[in-house]
């Protein structure tokens, strides 16, 4: 027996070393558009070979026409952001490439959050704090929004308690009213979904869950506010006529919850 529970526990290791070390699959999402994206998140401090190449190449297999990562493309305890810059130019050399920050971006210490704000300002990509761009693809208007909500929805006073709430008016203050016209929001958290629908997106993007860390049974058992079975942790929602598309991310530690690459036609 005792060599049986050894032998359970070193498969159970190793499993998890292949999947927090070499895994990174690619979900697809048919949900009946003409525009493929790809979407990122939650890379942290991930590396998936130098400087990314594994997962820039997984990228540009898919031939995007977009690629949107919604947040937390590094960790508040990084000091490096010269690998996160060569992934970014490899990323926007195969399609324009929309982001916001996310909790780890906001809470950078300052001298550090104005080096990765200069970091991704040398890069092509768009980085959207509180604003819209236009943009034409395939023919179709979109308005791309990138919210950049109060930290306190994240943490308050050091913890995890009586944290804000994204609201309708919250998002309005902070980007707003809605475009006219078809509107991408990125909104790095993902527990506000009738919230994003009231404001009117079309499309919103998010992580932030990590698919809930440890998925058992298809599930989600814990969010980064250590609460248990958190909802909209990975997959697509639909709010009336709003699409939430949760994606699991890339980086921290997981379990029976493989890094993702999500690949939409919206």
């Amino acid at each position: 027996m005792v060599y049986i529970i050894l032998a359970v526990i070193a498969a159970f290791a190793v499993y998890a070393f292949i999947e927090n070390k070499l895994l990174l699959r690619v979900r697809r999402e048919e949900l009946g558009g003409n525009i493929k994206a790809v979407h990122l998140s939650d890379l942290h401090k991930r590396r998936f070979g130098r400087d990314n190449s594994r997962l820039c190449k997984a990228v540009e297999m898919e031939s995007p026409d977009i690629i949107i990562f919604s947040g937390d493309l590094v960790s508040r305890t990084e000091t490096d952001f010269s690998a996160i810059k060569r992934t970014l130019d490899s990323l926007c050399r195969i399609a324009p490439v929309y982001m916001i920050m996310g909790n780890h971006e906001q809470s950078l210490p300052s001298e550090m959050q104005k080096e990765f704000l200069q970091t991704v300002s040398e890069t092509e990509a768009v980085l959207l704090r509180n604003e819209t761009v236009s943009i034409d693809i395939k023919g179709r208007d979109i308005a791309v929004c990138g919210l950049l909500e109060h930290y306190e929805v994240y943490k308050k006073d050091g913890g995890y308690r009586d944290l804000e709430k994204i609201t309708t008016g919250s998002i309005t203050a902070l980007l707003g009213e809605k475009p006219g016209g078809e509107v991408l929001l990125m909104a790095h958290n993902p527990f506000f979904g009738e919230a994003y629908a009231e404001w009117g997106a079309d499309w919103v993007f998010s992580g932030h869950v990590h698919g809930g860390i440890v998925r058992l049974f298809g599930k989600a058992m814990l969010s980064p506010e250590r609460k248990l079975f958190p909802k909209n942790a990975k997959g697509v929602y639909k709010f009336g006529r709003t699409r939430l598309l949760v994606s699991a991310g890339l980086g921290k530690l997981r379990l029976f919850n493989p890094p993702e690459i999500v690949v939409y036609m919206i």
